[in-house]
């Protein structure tokens, strides 16, 4: 099989490869080697590899930023997006797409399911919801998964950041008032590969399984990385609210997906995120 990647140098995508299938044939492409944005490009790529997958993992993730550059996260996550589902709908090649809970406005109290009425609230989510709806458009059999707070031990993302500080810092103040679940890419880049197999199309949720806030994420980051020596002391940790921490983009106070449709899908249940991270930091302490 083969299989093209778009934003081959981030994190989702380096675990995409090596989660994948011994017989997938991936090109996994940069954005110096791909710009989706650049609709004749992407139709060249698609036309000349002539891929039976495309997994799209390039995104605008800077959440804040995009409030000042709106243009530029909609170029990228929606009409980005876009422009590879026509090319894939075209050559006939099955579409997958990552999407987020920022396409809620998280004022739910219980976890979002795919079909729950969406309402973002800041640039970033209206992009990503504005690029499902033009992938939707273009490749009604795609694939699109949702997922949420994603890390890896070797990407910039919120544990590596939170490891660079507690090795700085004496004392910390995280947001304990947004509420989400933290995600390994493993278990999405796993989870989009079963789904792949079971040739599922249409919305589905991807995270680890348990709810937690930044503070609460924070806090077990700190104590796991101290049970594997990845740090020399443990700094303080203390809670804050969303309105001390002022950021330029609101963020959803509460973002928990229902995954119950997925591990249906699946026949298994995601891993807690605790015991996810805990793996993930052993990982890199070695």
């Amino acid at each position: 099989m083969r299989v093209l990647i778009t934003g081959g140098r981030g994190q989702l995508a380096r675990w995409v490869q090596r989660t994948a299938p011994a017989a997938a044939d991936i090109a996994a492409l940069s954005r110096q080697e791909l710009d989706i944005t650049d609709a004749a490009a992407v139709e060249r790529a698609i036309q000349e590899m002539r891929p039976q997958l495309v997994v799209n993992c390039a995104a605008y993730t800077q959440v804040d930023r995009a409030e000042a550059e709106k243009e530029q996260a909609f170029a990228v996550n929606a009409e980005g997006a876009g422009n590879l589902a026509k090319s894939a709908e075209r050559a006939g090649a099955k579409f997958i797409h990552v999407s987020t809970d920022f396409v809620f406005d998280g004022h739910s109290s219980r976890p979002y399911a795919t079909d729950a009425l969406t309402g973002p609230i800041n640039v970033y989510g209206q992009s990503k919801l504005a690029g499902e709806r033009a992938v939707f458009l273009a490749a009604p059999d795609a694939l699109i998964v949702r997922t949420a707070w994603l890390y890896d031990n070797g990407g910039r993302n919120f544990v590596t950041t939170m490891l660079r500080l507690m090795a700085e810092r004496d004392e910390l103040r995280i947001v304990e008032d947004q509420v989400g679940t933290p995600t390994n890419c493993r278990t999405l880049a796993s989870a989009i590969w079963n789904l792949v197999d079971r040739r599922a199309a249409g919305l589905y949720n991807a995270t680890d399984a348990g709810v937690a806030s930044w503070y609460d994420f924070a806090v077990a980051i700190r104590d796991e990385a101290m049970a594997c020596s990845l740090l020399d002391r443990a700094p303080r940790i203390l809670p804050i609210r969303t309105e001390d921490f002022p950021t330029a983009a609101k963020r959803p106070s509460y973002s928990v997906l229902d995954k119950s449709k997925t591990w249906m899908e699946l026949g298994a249940s995601a891993r807690h995120w605790r015991t996810e991270l805990a793996d993930s930091l052993r990982e890199g302490s070695r």
